[in-house]
């Protein structure tokens, strides 16, 4: 919801200027970018001074529990630019049983599942929309391997603007249809996902769209780096010892690496970082391939395959900026089987009652390994992101049948 407070004309900005990740060039703010001269991503850079000064963490504490509470760190100028669907706070839960079972403690989830359109690409697409609202598009185009895309088309119209999605042919088909349902022109391609954003570049130049694919506007990152204020605010402004994060194209990793550093230079945390985990899929793993070479960034994966569509990703634009923030947080990339998701998935609901989406299986996956080999201890506090419901995902039938007319055994029931 919005509340008054957030309804007038204008709001304190603090945005100063885009920079370019790779090079530092400086772009003006206010105008329609996309990537950078060099083709890398553009970073969001606030006076945080000022911001500063207009908000304290007692200030937080009064205002509404979502997404747009942090208003003087977001880039949106005007309030009428403003899109929501209810981005609430999504909660932190532990997994005691999982966590006791493997001679551990302080296990927790933090579930994304809870957003508009059920996953955390809720957070970057409506800022993303936000701000192309603000700055004039009125037609969007991105690949997407099935949560983003729905995000995209659900805001894209709340706002009228239009949206053009590709998706690999085998995205789950609950995703495909819930983008069309949604109000987007959707396509399936014979391809993986970069070969969906070789589409949406063409159709940009031919048809004047504009690209919306991760990292390639300067904004989905600002509504992911949320995800790094908000659970700073849950866990009492003490981060976690260590996050494990499902790593496609890597937008919430390297926003809430931002984030840290941002909350660091406001005075709300100290300049302790948790250890970073990029968390793939043996079948699709450039991040850990890069990671274990001392590669700063990742050749494209052949052959991607696995079961955790969402980071089912060849080739990231981003991928320095992953590789750059695991490695200053003097964390890791690890890549975990489809069988290991497959059981971590089964765990979580059987023992814990949280039923994670597969990509948030890779995290617990990849946790009990990290536990298994020593890369973490059983007394970290570990946080893992579950980015979607996993109501979305195809579940076996493990029912049995009754016959009502005949005679029931309820003791072997």
């Amino acid at each position: 919801m919005l509340h008054n407070d957030n309804l007038t004309a204008e709001r304190p900005t603090f945005v100063t200027h885009l920079e370019c990740s790779m090079t530092g060039e400086r772009y003006e703010a206010d105008r329609l970018h996309g990537l950078s001269k060099v083709g890398r991503p553009l970073l969001v850079r606030y006076d945080l001074d000022g911001a500063g000064a207009a908000l304290t963490k007692t200030d937080l504490a009064g205002r509404p529990a979502d997404l747009w509470r942090y208003r003087e760190l977001l880039p949106v100028r005007r309030t009428e630019n403003i899109v929501s669907l209810g981005e609430i706070s999504t909660p932190i839960i532990e997994l005691p049983a999982v966590a006791r079972e493997a001679g551990a403690s302080n296990l927790w989830v933090k579930d994304e599942g809870r957003l508009p359109t059920g996953s955390f690409k809720a957070r970057g697409l409506v800022m993303a929309i936000a701000m192309a609202k603000e700055l004039g598009v009125t037609t969007i185009a991105m690949p997407t391997n099935g949560n983003a895309g729905a995000a995209a088309a659900a805001y894209a119209s709340r706002v009228g603007i239009e949206s053009v999605i590709f998706c690999p042919a085998d995205t789950p088909e609950i995703n495909v249809r819930e983008i069309a349902a949604q109000g987007a022109r959707v396509y399936r391609v014979n391809g993986f996902i970069d070969d969906c954003g070789k589409l949406v570049g063409q159709g940009a130049r031919e048809r004047g769209w504009f690209d919306l694919s991760t990292l390639k506007e300067p904004y989905r990152i600002e509504g992911k780096k949320t995800m790094g204020l908000e659970l700073a605010e849950q866990f009492g402004w003490e981060l976690p010892d260590v996050i494990f994060y499902p790593t496609g194209g890597g937008t919430g990793l390297i926003g809430m690496w931002k984030a840290f550093d941002e909350m660091e230079a406001l005075g709300w945390i100290g300049a302790k970082r948790p250890k970073m985990v990029a968390v793939q899929a043996e079948g699709c793993a450039p991040m850990v391939r890069a990671w274990e070479a001392g590669e700063r960034h990742a050749t494209r994966w052949e052959g991607a395959h696995t079961i955790a569509m969402g980071i089912r990703v060849p080739q990231a634009v981003g991928d320095f900026l992953i590789l750059d923030a695991v490695r200053a947080s003097n964390g890791f990339a690890m890549a975990v089987s489809d069988e290991a998701i497959t059981q971590a998935v089964d765990d979580a609901a059987r023992k814990d009652g949280l039923l994670l989406c597969p990509e948030g299986g890779a995290t617990l996956a990849a946790w009990r390994e990290a536990l298994s080999k020593g890369l973490i201890s059983p007394d970290d506090r570990a946080l893992l992101f579950n980015c979607a419901t996993g109501l979305k995902y195809p579940m076996p039938d493990q029912s049995k049948t009754l016959d009502k007319d005949g005679p029931i055994d309820f003791a072997i029931l």
